[in-house]
């Protein structure tokens, strides 16, 4: 990341930066209309009997997302802190973590949607040899990962949690194996069942693919700040492209440097210079900073509320059994 701010031009990077200023309040604050739209994709997939309210589900899609964009977690930490804060918030354990199972599956499942569209746009745009390979390469890595979500989905459909218990028989003891097969079953159950309802699964799917969608405003609201704007078609063929890259890469932490090389590499394609390019990216940085610290702090703070609570009724009792207490497995 940093060699390409260099390899750009990082006083014409910084100038660019600058040229946005304030624009990027009504940029980061854009974020909003994805954000929500993803948020209640989710809680589609949540029970009815106890789907938490929207502005709990908003807000716990916000520390899930602000863990995923700012921790070293490979895009998974935020899905298991969201599994457990909604399971806190009432929903059983299995349909908690089948709800975000489903809602990682349709995100990805939707995304390949959003990125085949985009290389789609891209070749009725243009049919000259540069687009031709980077719609060649980009399908060919969509394709692999089509072929890693299909296989997925159909290890989900044939026990993947309660299989998975039997390879860790050696690593977790005899008196725990019993109850987490027994979750790990109800899981599997939850999230086939959540397959099988048709309607719900359509309804988070559309919701999911708007979110994408709504995702290129930000960069056409990047190019209007710069002062160089292009049309709504060019920046949703830019986003989509990008979030491709995005996906390839989930294991790069934040995406550090894949984001960049990403914009820089198809904002050519539209005669954008690099640092131009790069004002894309680092606005979404920004963004991903202004969004993402308070929803880390907020995460801690609901985190040791909770833990303050579980240590209140041993407060007056012997120091062992807090000791006790402690030692014992975590619930959920």
């Amino acid at each position: 990341m940093i060699y390409l701010i260099i390899d750009s031009g990082a006083a014409q990077v910084a100038h660019a930066m600058l040229v946005i200023g304030w624009g990027l309040i009504p940029i980061t604050l854009y974020h909003l209309i994805p954000f929500t739209l993803s948020a209640l994709s989710w809680r589609e997939l949540l029970p009815a009997a106890s789907r938490p309210p929207t502005v709990t589900v908003i807000w716990i899609r916000w520390i899930r997302e602000s863990i995923n964009s700012l921790l070293p977690v490979a895009s998974v930490g935020g899905d298991v802190a969201s599994m457990r804060l909604v399971h806190l918030r009432g929903v059983p354990g299995a349909q908690a973590a089948s709800s975000v199972i489903v809602d990682t599956t349709v995100g990805i499942a939707t995304q390949l949607i959003f990125v085949v569209s985009g290389v789609a746009l891209l070749l009725m745009r243009s049919t000259d040899r540069n687009s031709l390979l980077v719609a060649g390469t980009v399908l060919l890595a969509m394709g692999v990962l089509f072929v890693a979500v299909t296989t997925f989905v159909v290890l989900q459909h044939r026990g993947l949690f309660a299989g998975s218990t039997k390879f860790a028989r050696r690593l977790i003891p005899g008196k725990w194996l019993s109850s987490l097969s027994a979750r790990a079953s109800m899981i599997d159950e939850s999230v086939v069942a959540a397959y099988r309802n048709g309607p719900v699964l359509l309804r988070a799917s559309l919701l999911r693919l708007l979110g994408w969608t709504a995702g290129a405003g930000e960069v056409w609201l990047v190019m209007q700040s710069l002062g160089q704007p292009i049309g709504v078609l060019d920046a949703y063929i830019l986003e989509s492209l990008s979030s491709g890259v995005r996906a390839a890469t989930f294991m790069v932490p934040g995406n550090l440097g894949a984001l960049e090389g990403s914009y820089i590499l198809f904002g050519a394609m539209f005669g954008l210079p690099a640092d131009t390019a790069l004002a894309i990216a680092l606005s979404k940085r920004v963004r991903e900073l202004a969004f993402g610290v308070p929803g880390l702090l907020l995460w801690q703070y609901i985190e040791g509320r909770y833990h303050l609570r579980r240590r209140e009724p041993n407060a007056g009792g012997s120091r062992h059994a807090d000791v006790d207490n402690r030692s014992q497995p975590a619930e959920g």
